[in-house]
């Protein structure tokens, strides 16, 4: 995965565009555009979409700390990401946004979940414990799942205009 420098800078902008997303959101507690963006760069960029990720993971520990809540930070993207990489390339237009959008709600509503065993090996946590801090944690989750859904519908828009984008680029 080879980078040119154009797409460096592109990568670097695309996940500070990401950063700032969460940081101007973050009024509104769980609800955010990380799904989104994060299944709008698969879908466009493919693999190299995790340099953007990986910037934002970075980016986070930076300016908000490398504490223990960041550490789960390293794999929770790269599930939503994988999971965008297993759908086809080329989906039907009349589902495709719904598809993106149950993707981006289903990471939403198994935030906690896909959180809990670090929690659980840092903390010390055995399975009951760990399964109560899921429970604990569900009223959040089932936030950020709607809000994940609700925000869902931007996916194609974004992933249409990276396109764009790029394509503009290539003929310049």
């Amino acid at each position: 995965m080879k980078l040119t420098i154009r797409e460096i800078a592109i990568f670097g902008m695309l996940g500070a565009v990401m950063y700032v997303s969460k940081m101007v959101m973050e009024i509104i507690p769980n609800v955010h555009l990380l799904g989104v963006l994060t299944i709008a760069y698969t879908i466009v960029y493919r693999n190299k979409a995790l340099y953007p990720i990986y910037i934002y993971v970075i980016l986070n520990g930076i300016f908000c700390g490398f504490a223990t809540w960041w550490i789960p930070y390293l794999y929770l993207w790269t599930i939503l990401w994988g999971i965008v990489m297993l759908l086809p390339k080329k989906m039907p237009s009349k589902i495709q946004v719904f598809v993106y959008m149950i993707v981006c709600a289903a990471h939403g509503f198994l935030f906690g979940t896909l959180y809990a065993p670090v929690q659980a090996v840092l903390y010390g946590l055995d399975f009951k414990e760990t399964i109560a801090w899921i429970i604990a944690g569900l009223p959040w989750d089932f936030i950020h799942g709607i809000s994940n859904f609700v925000c869902g519908i931007l996916i194609v828009p974004i992933a249409f205009a990276l396109r764009l984008a790029e394509e503009n680029i290539e003929k310049s």
